[in-house]
């Protein structure tokens, strides 16, 4: 039996704080507030740091060199582009399937299989760059884009057990763990161009296989190590509260005021419905717009350096500066979503992604320290706006639905980074690097006005106290909003 929508989450019922406190999240003294995680969401973040840390290795092959490899295979800037718009396509399916199977199985099945497939996908990959086959390559890199889904889906598992006011700390926490594989691996151009050059297979081929051992690896830690599943684990605590309120609830049934209290509920649950719609149209929103400035312009900086005499491994040290910034920042943006709000950091991303474009934009091109900047201020905004976000659309939907309807927001998502993606390779190819850095950086900031039109709509949560999203929701609704949540 899965949680009703205002059912409260699992983790806020079973035991009551031993140390009371009154911090920033307690500070209304909202005894939902003041509440211990489930004991297993420590091993949870656990196993999901680890299998994050080697899949970071195999998210990086295709942001390093696929642009590159595309350039090589097919002789055109052009179509420079087209990995990003196929492996961002692919995750876009991924999360479709990945959604669907988390819903119905759980997240371990789900997250191992997305693993095992872009382990497929990257193997293809080297494989069409031995044959030199790109009908091959396009195959590949579809089924390659899996392995984006899963590493971005991964993050959800983190949040399905945790404290509504640390739900933004534990997202950042898987997205952290992704940091070390994912710096790492762009860094191994070289070494792995060097593997890939001995097995006869083209240098620019050597990331992807890293990707293969990384993400099969990935896929194993999940599928041994990932119990008790968060989700199901999720309900199951969620089932066993809401009879606990149902016995409660026949207990008060007798009492004369029981009819008035009821339609008072239903009353209140009417905004609360309207208020999970908007949060859930917001949150996906600004994970959206990110993604796509995110990916048109990273796509292209490899292809921008090397036009402009940079060795491949410049351009790599680049990346990985820009893949640390995507995920570095977690942890400290995760306390500034649950702190501060999560409209507020969703509006910093817009600001931040606008400083990006625009040094991007009047970046000389012989000039890696700006360009590196440029794309660590684009990684910075890029996790800004996936962690509130995230977030956001966690708060939004009950455990019934919810990982279908995070799978759909993530297609969303993916879809949005293929269009940037294969958009990019055009606009360079027709107005130039700067063009497209700066374009990127105006469509970023109209995450503003959009967030301001949705702070003025309702107030928002710091965290969702009760868990499901509904319930805080209808809460929020009858007044109980924390202060300075307004954009």
């Amino acid at each position: 039996m899965s949680a009703r929508p205002g059912t409260p989450a699992p983790h806020a019922a079973p035991h009551a704080s031993p140390h009371g406190q009154h911090g920033p999240h307690g500070q209304h003294g909202d005894p939902a507030a003041e509440v211990l995680e489930p004991p297993e969401q420590k091993r949870v973040l656990i196993v999901l740091a680890l299998s994050q840390t080697l899949s970071g290795a195999g998210l990086a092959a295709g942001i390093t060199v696929g642009a590159l490899l595309a350039e090589e295979m097919l002789g055109s800037t052009g179509l420079a582009g087209l990995p990003a718009a196929l492996f961002t396509g692919g995750a876009a399916l991924g999360a479709v399937g990945i959604g669907r199977v988390c819903q119905r199985w759980g997240r371990r099945p789900g997250l191992t299989a997305g693993y095992a497939t872009a382990g497929l996908g990257s193997l293809g990959v080297v494989a069409a760059a031995g044959l030199g086959s790109v009908w091959l390559l396009f195959l590949s890199l579809l089924v390659y884009g899996a392995g984006t889904a899963t590493t971005l889906m991964a993050r959800y598992a983190g949040a399905d057990l945790a404290a509504p006011t640390r739900r933004g700390r534990a997202v950042s926490l898987v997205l952290f763990a992704t940091t070390l594989g994912a710096v790492i691996g762009p860094n191994l151009v070289g070494v792995t161009g060097e593997v890939a050059h001995g097995l006869g297979v083209p240098r620019l081929a050597g990331p992807f296989l890293l990707a293969v051992v990384a993400y099969a690896a990935a896929a194993v830690v999940l599928g041994l190590f990932l119990r008790p599943d968060p989700l199901h684990l999720a309900r199951r605590l969620a089932e066993a509260e809401e009879q606990a309120k149902e016995a409660s609830a026949e207990a008060e049934a007798a009492k004369e005021a029981s009819e008035t209290a009821e339609a008072d509920g239903v009353a209140a649950a009417a905004p609360a419905a309207r208020a999970d719609t908007r949060k859930l149209v917001t949150g996906a929103a600004v994970m959206t717009f990110t993604q796509l400035v995110m990916i048109a312009i990273m796509t292209m900086t490899p292809v921008h350096m090397r036009a402009h005499g940079h060795a491949t491994e410049t351009a790599g040290l680049v990346i990985a500066l820009h893949v640390a910034a995507m995920y570095l920042p977690s942890p400290l943006t995760g306390m500034l979503v649950d702190r501060i709000g999560r409209l507020r950091v969703a509006a910093a991303s817009g600001v931040v992604l606008l400083a990006a474009g625009v040094l991007a934009a009047l970046a000389p091109a012989h000039s890696v320290p700006a360009l590196a900047t440029a794309l660590v201020l684009l990684g910075i905004g890029w996790n800004f706006g996936l962690v509130s976000g995230t977030a956001i659309v966690t708060d939004a939907v009950p455990l019934a639905t919810r990982a279908s309807t995070q799978g759909l927001v993530d297609v969303g998502i993916a879809v949005a980074g293929a269009t940037g993606g294969m958009a990019s390779g055009l606009v360079v190819a027709t107005g130039g690097y700067s063009t497209l850095a700066l374009g990127g950086g105006i469509v970023a900031l109209g995450l503003v006005p959009l967030l301001v039109l949705s702070g003025r709509g309702g107030r928002e949560e710091r965290g969702d106290r009760t868990g499901t999203g509904a319930g805080a929701d209808a809460r929020a609704g009858a007044g109980t909003s924390a202060p300075g949540e307004q954009t």
